[in-house]
């Protein structure tokens, strides 16, 4: 009876409770984020109750609560809000991160996402948004001065050139300098696919570059060999991690984005204008004078009078203004994507299509850049689930412009004498005489800049695809099997030609320089078990294990030869003389690899190990492993401070490897070599094989702190790092009776050591303006221990022409940055003087350092304005300590075009120091040989190179942008959801440079061996344009 009247009691009191219910409040609302994005799975319940609901893929939410009832909207990585439902039917909720609770998700090795309050190593993660509205066709450039300890340099050599990427400095002077590249987590392929040396070439573009700015969510760069370990060799200069944009679920949106761009030429040369064009202090008598003169100016003082030109016509004698300005033309360059992306509960999508059409500045030279890229993820079980990325491009490079010494460089049109205007050099070919090119100077190799405009042939078309497939089986909410491949199958077909009338090729008749057909594949394949669990409130667990295969193969066939025998018919068949050659290469590496993570409430300790094999090396001896430890301790949520927001500690340790360089090192094989007459040769490589070859090693630790002031106010980032690498894999020289001229040995060490900075603060702050200021630092100090374990000579790596010679250098030398700049100083005596030979010139000296081409120094102050719906940013970067061997400076001295050749020109020279008689012997007697200016001069530059040496320091404003965003009320009865209009512009002036002729960053190769090399680039060019954002309904 009692057990019957309780059981009836409950239910009474149950049916009481849901009456009450009943009786409730209906309420509904939607919750975003502080972007106004919605939020999905927000947990809504009735305060001090089980009832609730969650949002959708729109962030709406349902909920009965009743009278005088809260609701809690909970969700992770925000702060939790509690509000009060005080009869209101409609409750929207704008929800705001917890960063004490969970710090930014960022995406580390592998495309594994961790929260950045674990993480025991420095990254900075760069919004996509930052990239893509004042943009560069190669979007590496983007991040200059943008992220401390990334050092980001490249080429002058028109759009879609390669960049240079340094992270903390250059690793290895015997291996690839550059950073692992990876898109959603699968490495692609970055190689330069072309650049110039001493003796000329076109830079034909990296693997980034091929990427378009519009598809890119964010940016990652992990800075230590700690962060990248888990990429092996591949990653020993640190990763740059690329997440593109996909779906969200929710309605289909379709955006829009164009950009449209103004390129114009910088005049950076600062030449002298009072003497013109001649020899021997005398103005052209005649035209055959005037030709062999078109790029000197030794000749009278600048007077008016008439004077006959390289035309043969009469001008006056006379400056003349504006000829890089003329020659070069205003390029457009003009971007259109067009997305559509959304989703629903099983998955989501994203599909853009873009064409970037950009126009060189120098005529008819430029690229047209077609992009289809495709973004799914779909839920086929709750557990089982897909992703597919694919990124299709499809690019045309029309002449690519001819860099440093080469042949048919238009570049050479800064070397006009004063005297001589541009447009006399057009046409640059005598439509009458079977279109042979204009001469305008003595030296054939220096050719006509409007004969290379109208004429040049040196094409570049690539069709590639990049995609990943991945497939993830989740076990439980904690442990997943995932299993990827990664495609990069890129297809090149190059087309070089000096045209039929070139006069340097043989009879006027023309070469087949380069048709290159080739092709080459990077194919990765992954398995990753992964566990990640809370254990308790205070302890948490991560855990994966995983494989990987990698292959990576090039081939090419080359056709090339001289003399076409119909005029104007660029084909092999059509050669004289043909040529060809094969290249294949293959590489292979397989690897496992773990990572493990605990948390401990504040404290977080992390491991990762790789074990890495590869093909290139010896059977006997051909794997490492690669292991690595990090700990970060969050100290401030031990305290209670109104000051300090946010403060972590954190310590990392790895050691890891670099793989060859170049595959075959450690077996005999053939060199294909050009035939002769049709008849192929071939020849035994003239390096020795060595089958006990290593892979290099590489150890680095690194601590650092961050440290948020006043709610976030304040955040600065520090780490000091230091990195050691052995063994690197250099070339010893051998004795010819060997029948070889070198050894690859592991031999070669380096040490890199630094501290990177980054300041954050937001000075101002109010409901409707917010400015933000980021200041960036990195100050290194790289130093090469040895060499060759030996004599340590240094080791070469690049010059520019006149230094091949025998001249100035690039070299590694033992003590020293990377990168050394050599140069010939003054002979002096004892006492200082300059020694002085029997022909009146300062004498050839010693071959000394000048200091590195690669800064030491350098970073970026960023700041951003918001006010209301307008904003603005601006960037300044800078470097220092670098130094620039200057071709353009050494031929200003040759040709009497620098400011320095005008003293004595009417009187002689007769230099300062002491003489040396014909016996070699060097006397007390001062100097008083007078030398013409025009002998002085270049045999002083020739002797003496070190005056092209110089100092490469500057300071710029790089970017600034100034936007509007259309009020909703404005946009209520049309199609658009957004619409936002930016004005834009890159490389804007340069606040501070010392050089006087050139600007500094125009060096002519992205290879760490041509480091601080400049000489026949195009000049530096400044952008402008807008951007146009539009979001439709």
């Amino acid at each position: 009876m009692i057990r019957k009247t309780l059981q009836l009691l409950v239910l009474l009191l149950l049916l009481c409770q849901a009456h009450a219910y009943a009786q409730g409040t209906k309420v509904s609302g939607k919750i975003t984020d502080n972007r106004n994005e919605p939020l999905i799975g927000v947990s809504v319940v009735v305060s001090g109750t089980t009832q609730g609901a969650t949002t959708d893929v729109d962030g709406n939410y349902t909920v009965t609560a009743p009278d005088g009832a809260s609701l809690v909207f909970s969700y992770i990585g925000y702060i939790s809000q509690t509000v009060p439902v005080n009869g209101r039917s409609s409750i929207n909720v704008i929800l705001v991160n917890d960063t004490k609770q969970l710090g930014e998700v960022v995406v580390t090795a592998l495309g594994i996402k961790k929260d950045e309050r674990k993480l025991g190593y420095a990254v900075t993660t760069v919004d996509g948004e930052k990239l893509n509205v004042a943009r560069e066709t190669n979007v590496a450039n983007s991040l200059q001065g943008r992220v401390a300890g990334l050092n980001v340099g490249g080429t002058s050599g028109g759009p879609g050139s390669s960049a240079r990427l340094n992270i903390r400095g250059v690793t290895s002077f015997s291996g690839a300098s550059q950073p692992l590249i990876v898109i959603n987590g699968v490495p692609m392929d970055n190689s330069v696919r072309g650049s110039s040396g001493e003796w000329g070439g076109a830079d034909l573009g990296d693997g980034i570059s091929n990427i378009n700015p519009d598809d890119i969510e964010s940016m990652t760069v992990l800075k230590g060999s700690t962060a990248s370990a888990l990429y092996g060799a591949r990653a020993a200069n640190g990763v740059i991690q690329i997440v593109t944009k996909s779906g969200n679920r929710g309605k289909t949106t379709i955006e829009y984005n164009t950009n449209l761009q103004f390129t114009r030429a910088v005049d950076d040369t600062d030449f002298q204008t009072v003497y013109g064009q001649g020899s021997q202090g005398v103005r052209p008598a005649d035209r055959a004078a005037a030709i062999n003169s078109g790029n000197t100016a030794w000749g009278e003082r600048l007077d008016g009078q008439p004077v006959i030109g390289i035309d043969g016509q009469e001008h006056a004698y006379s400056l003349q203004k504006n000829n890089i300005r003329d020659f070069y033309r205003t390029a457009p360059a003009w971007t259109n994507t067009l997305a559509v992306s959304g989703g629903g509960e099983k998955g989501t999508y994203r599909l853009s299509v873009s064409n970037l059409d950009s126009k060189s500045i120098l005529r008819n030279s430029g690229l047209d850049r077609r992009t289809v890229n495709f973004n799914t993820q779909y839920d086929l079980t709750k557990k089982l689930s897909f992703n597919l990325t694919a990124n299709y491009i499809d690019q045309k490079d029309n002449n690519r412009p001819q860099l440093s010494d080469a042949p048919l460089n238009a570049n050479n049109i800064i070397f006009l004498a004063p005297n001589i205007n541009q447009a006399t050099l057009r046409p640059g070919y005598d439509p009458n005489n079977n279109g042979l090119e204009t001469a305008w100077n003595n030296d054939s190799y220096a050719s006509n800049p409007w004969f290379v405009v109208n004429q040049f042939k040196n094409d570049l078309s690539r069709k590639r695809l990049i995609s990943a497939l991945s497939a993830r089986y989740a076990f439980t909410d904690y442990l997943f099997l995932q299993g990827r491949v990664g495609y990069d199958y890129s297809s090149d077909r190059r087309f070089n030609v000096a045209p039929y009338g070139t006069l340097y090729s043989a009879n006027g008749e023309g070469n087949l320089e380069n048709l290159t057909l080739g092709s080459r594949l990077e194919l990765n394949t992954d398995a990753l078990l992964s566990f990640s669990k809370d254990l308790n409130q205070d302890i948490s667990v991560s855990a994966s294990v995983g494989t990987n295969f990698r292959r990576n193969n090039f081939e090419a066939t080359r056709l090339f030869g001289g003399q076409f025998i119909v005029p104007y018919l660029y084909s092999p068949s059509n050669l004289r003389t043909p040529s060809q050659e094969y290249q294949y290469n293959l590489l292979e590496t397989f690897s496992a690899y773990y990572t493990a993570d605990v948390t401990y409430k504040y404290l977080t300790l992390s491991t990762t190990g790789r074990y890495d094999q590869f093909s290139t090396l010896p059977r006997n001896d051909r794997s490492i492993f690669t292991p690595s430890v990090a700990a970060s301790f969050i100290f401030s949520d031990l305290l209670q401070s109104s000051v300090l927001s946010y403060g972590k500690l954190r310590a990392s340790y790895a050691e890891t490897s670099g793989e060859p360089a170049q595959p075959y090192q450690t077996g005999f094989y053939y060199n294909i070599n050009r035939s002769i007459n049709g008849v192929p040769r071939a020849s035994f490589d003239s390096r020795q094989p060595n089958a006990n070859l290593k892979p290099y090693s590489l150890n680095e630790y690194e601590v650092g702190t961050e440290l948020k002031f006043f709610q976030n106010r304040i955040g600065l980032d520090v780490a000091y790092f230091r990195r050691k690498t052995d063994g690197e894999i250099v070339g010893a020289s051998l004795s010819p009776a060997t029948g070889f001229n070198s050894r690859s040995v592991n031999l070669g060490s380096t040490l890199n050591r630094g501290v990177e900075a980054a300041l954050t603060v937001t000075p101002v702050k109010t409901g409707a303006f917010t400015w933000t200021s980021s200041f960036n630092i990195t100050k290194l100090k790289n130093e090469v221990l040895d060499i060759d374990n030996a004599a340590n000579n240094p080791l070469q790596t690049g010059t520019y022409r006149p230094g091949a010679n025998g001249g100035a250098n690039i070299a590694i030398v033992k003590g020293l940055p990377i990168a050394q700049i050599r140069a010939y100083d003054y002979l002096r005596d004892a006492n200082g003087n300059v020694v002085i030979g029997t022909d009146g010139i300062p004498m050839r000296g010693e071959l000394k350092t000048m200091g590195s081409g690669i800064a030491n120094l350098f970073g970026g102050w960023n700041n951003d304005f918001n006010y209301h719906n307008f904003s603005m940013s601006f960037l300044i970067d800078y470097k220092f300590n670098n130094k620039v061997l200057s071709a353009t400076e050494y031929y200003s001295y040759t040709r009497g075009l620098n400011k320095a050749t005008l003293e004595g020109r009417e009187t002689g020279i007769v230099a300062e120091g002491v003489k040396m008689n014909s016996d070699g012997d060097i006397t007390n007697e001062a100097n008083d040989i007078v030398v013409p200016a025009y002998v002085y001069y270049p045999r002083l530059i020739n002797n003496v190179d070190a005056l092209a040496v110089l100092d490469g320091s500057f300071i710029k404003f790089r970017q600034l942008t100034l936007g509007y965003t259309l009020n909703q009320a404005v946009l209520a009865k049309t199609p658009f959801q957004a619409v936002t209009l930016s004005l834009v512009g890159r490389n804007l002036f340069t606040i501070m440079k010392r050089t006087d002729n050139i600007d500094p960053e125009n060096t002519i190769s992205p290879l760490v061996a041509y480091a601080g090399v400049e000489g026949g680039s195009l000049p530096f060019a400044r952008t402008y344009g807008f951007t146009l954002n539009v979001k439709f309904k």
